[in-house]
């Protein structure tokens, strides 16, 4: 039986698609987690309060450890429910490097394709926080710039999903074979997006069986077992548990990284985001994670991966 402590919390809302790709995650793992509902848009105090200051979505909580980005929570997952794996194959090397186009080039074509096509129906507070977020300081500008050029980004779009549909052509279930791996959530989340946010996204994804089929097979997965949990709850749960014990860190560092530094962390993009600030206690080449104290929550450890993270020491 799993303890309170070891009690996966999911912060997430439903129309996120990278939540979406963390709910398929449980899914594949099967597992049972907690399903705290946050806001669409800052601000969202419960959150930050446990984040300090990250405001993306989701963000997983394992008693008072935070893990920011999908990537460490497909990382923390593996490492504690190792069976059935992720990486079903040898390529996980290659998993993980294909992630990274999934999270960047596809998904960035995706939001411009889901918000240049919503561009008069978006809401001004939704539009602003997601155009700040996605698409920089200049996003009112760029967003026009998405509308006018719809149908490039749409080709560009469709170039990807050809060759994600000549991949699942041989009639395998999920991209590497016949198990279902973390690459499938990685990719699934951005057909899921664009099938629901997007009108003509059904249509496009039309002239793709055999991406269809495997769109089907990933979507059957489902998102393990889930219950609601309050964020007030969530922060007290955080408040009873103390974080894990994590150490270690690289020699090659290009940064010269080590324990006790004052540190702080935000995207490596120019999203407008708060970086949260804490004391280094871990730093590899994949995840770095710092030490903060709340007055309310007591000590918590925010884990960061390190791809598309920029790390500054204070």
């Amino acid at each position: 039986m799993t303890s309170s402590a070891d009690e996966i919390i999911l912060h997430n809302y439903p129309q996120s698609p990278v939540a979406e790709k963390a709910r398929i995650a449980f899914g594949i793992k099967a597992v049972v987690w907690r399903d705290v509902e946050i806001p669409r848009i800052v601000p969202k105090p419960f959150l930050t309060q446990l984040t300090g200051g990250y405001r993306r979505t989701p963000v997983a909580q394992i008693g008072a450890d935070i893990y920011c980005d999908s990537q460490c929570i497909i990382h923390e997952l593996e490492r504690r429910f190792p069976s059935p794996t992720f990486y079903p194959t040898k390529d996980v090397g290659l998993a993980w490097a294909l992630s990274r186009w999934t999270d960047g080039e596809l998904f960035s074509q995706a939001v411009q394709v889901v918000l240049g096509s919503n561009m008069e129906e978006l809401p001004a507070d939704f539009a602003e926080d997601r155009g700040r977020l996605y698409m920089g300081p200049n996003w009112a500008e760029e967003l026009k710039q998405a509308n006018a050029n719809l149908p490039h980004l749409v080709a560009q779009i469709r170039t990807s999903f050809d060759w994600l549909n000549e991949q699942v052509s041989d009639g395998r279930k999920f991209l590497f074979g016949d198990k279902p791996a973390a690459i499938d959530a990685q990719i699934y989340h951005v057909v899921w997006f664009l099938r629901g946010r997007c009108v003509q996204g059904p249509i496009l994804l039309s002239e793709f069986p055999a991406l269809e089929r495997w769109e089907n097979n990933v979507g059957a997965l489902g998102h393990g077992t889930s219950t609601p949990m309050s964020p007030q709850d969530a922060i007290k749960r955080a408040g009873e548990c103390e974080p894990i014990n994590v150490e270690g860190f690289d020699d090659s560092d290009p940064q010269g990284l080590k324990l006790g530094m004052q540190v702080e962390i935000s995207p490596d993009v120019d999203g407008g985001e708060q970086p949260v600030t804490g004391t280094l206690v871990a730093a590899s080449s994949k995840v770095v994670t710092i030490h903060r104290h709340d007055d309310e929550v007591g000590n918590l450890h925010i884990h960061f991966p390190r791809a598309g993270y920029k790390v500054s020491v204070i």
